[in-house]
């Protein structure tokens, strides 16, 4: 026998009164959702590990050991119905086994392969992200603007920016463009070796070369001139279209441009030219210059994206990028995650992703420049090489917010890996991980 629940008139009327009062604020107006109910918290966290063969301090060859821990705090408040605020703060730490031979006599024999123990091994960079959205009545226009401002021992950066998005075709199509300038200043720091052949140094009479023989070439001169501009400024725009294509398939595309004017070479890079006689000392090859590269770049990136809604557990997100530069550069990237759903609370996350690019034409290998070339590296980032990553992750998602801490309640939790590798001795890991918190609503 079926039971049969039959509900009385007034319940029908009263239940629509209610809703009719929850649709009007005190005043009779009507409500509005808002962007942002409450205030969310994001701490994020991760550990970088690399190690490679051709570090580009030692002009190609030497050790690229490297580890760096970084923390950001994100917070974002609604100051009102339209309007959010998010403060975006961060700091990095990194011990460095190749940026500590820039001066690599300091502790010891001097080696590429080995780490000195300097005060260059290590650094703390740090940052702040200012960034202020508003949203129209029918929440189809969003604007926003932002201001940035970064710190290093060698480095400082203040960034401007804005952007705005436009929803339409009842929300299923999003057109956005955003803007970006920054400004940044460098405290040029050059090899050891170099610094007493700037104007006034004193060259082989200066004390460092007194530790030990100077032997190859012993009359070591270098062609050095330090760097006349000590700035660097870029400006950047992107387009964004997305479209909901169907009910399981979301579609985008994106055009950014980049352009770069200013102190693009990194002043403590060497570079060794075939064309010039070695000098070492203590066995360690002297630098014959620094990296030198164009102080105008430009870059042009597209890129596309597809996520395919498989079923009620899986979703398959694909991506292509293609980019190309006036450095003479250009790469193919592509990736693939596929985020699984094996619980209400809990997604894994396994990932691949490919990447390939050519050589910037400045780009030569360790001792294989002419010394009459106008630009010159052996940063193997500017190399050609293809990469391949491996990822995995796991995420935890709670939208009752039952975990609390303080008055704010534990959203979502991920927690991802990944090891990345290069057709050249150059290999890293990395693991991040987040968690996000909000604000309880009044009266909860």
């Amino acid at each position: 026998m079926r039971l049969q629940l039959r509900t009385p008139t007034w319940c029908v009327l009263a239940l629509f009164t209610l809703l009719g009062l929850q649709g009007q604020d005190a005043q009779g107006t009507p409500y509005k959702k808002r962007v942002l109910e409450a205030a969310e918290v994001d701490f994020l966290s991760s550990y970088y590990q690399q190690d490679g063969e051709n570090a580009a301090v030692t002009g190609g060859i030497g050790t690229e050991s490297l580890s760096d821990a970084t923390a950001t705090i994100i917070v974002a408040i609604p100051l009102n119905t339209d309007d959010v605020l998010q403060i975006d703060a961060g700091i990095s730490a990194y011990t460095s086994a190749s940026s500590s031979n820039v001066n690599p006599f300091d502790s010891g024999p001097p080696d590429p392969y080995t780490a000195s123990s300097g005060a260059s091994q290590s650094d703390l960079w740090s940052n702040l992200v200012l960034r202020y959205s508003h949203n129209s009545e029918d929440r189809n226009r969003i604007w926003n603007a932002q201001f940035s401002a970064a710190v290093e021992y060698d480095y400082f950066s203040i960034g401007l920016g804005g952007g705005y998005s436009w929803l339409f075709n009842e929300r299923n199509t999003e057109v956005s463009l955003k803007g970006n300038v920054y400004f940044d200043k460098w405290n040029a720091i050059y090899p050891i070796e170099l610094r007493p052949f700037e104007p006034d140094g004193f060259g082989l009479n200066d004390a460092l070369f007194a530790l030990y023989p100077v032997s190859g070439n012993p009359n070591y001169d270098p062609d050095f001139e330090p760097f006349s501009k000590t700035h660097r400024n870029s400006y950047s725009l992107g387009l964004g279209f997305s479209q909901i294509l169907s009910p399981r398939l979301q579609g985008s595309l994106s055009v950014d441009w980049v352009r770069q004017e200013g102190l693009l070479s990194t002043p403590f890079q060497r570079v060794y030219f075939e064309d010039v006689e070695d000098s070492f000392l203590g066995g360690f090859h002297l630098a014959e210059d620094v990296e030198h590269l164009p102080d105008i770049r430009q870059k042009l990136a597209a890129g596309t994206r597809l996520n395919y809604y498989l079923n009620a557990s899986v979703v398959l997100r694909g991506s292509y990028r293609y980019y190309t530069d006036d450095w003479g550069i250009t790469s193919h990237t592509t990736s693939l995650e596929v985020p699984v759903k094996v619980s209400p609370s809990f997604t894994l996350y396994p990932s691949y992703r490919y990447y390939q690019q050519t050589a910037a034409d400045a780009f030569r290998p360790y001792n294989q420049h002419l010394s009459a070339s106008a630009y010159y590296t052996s940063d193997f980032d500017l190399s050609g090489y293809t990469a391949h990553q491996l990822g995995f992750g796991v995420g935890y998602t709670d939208i009752f917010t039952r975990l609390h801490i303080l008055d704010f309640g534990l959203k979502s939790i991920q927690l991802k890996a990944y090891h990345y590798s290069r057709d050249s001795p150059f290999s890293s890991f990395i693991i991040t991980g987040g968690a996000t918190f909000v604000m309880d609503a009044p009266g909860n």
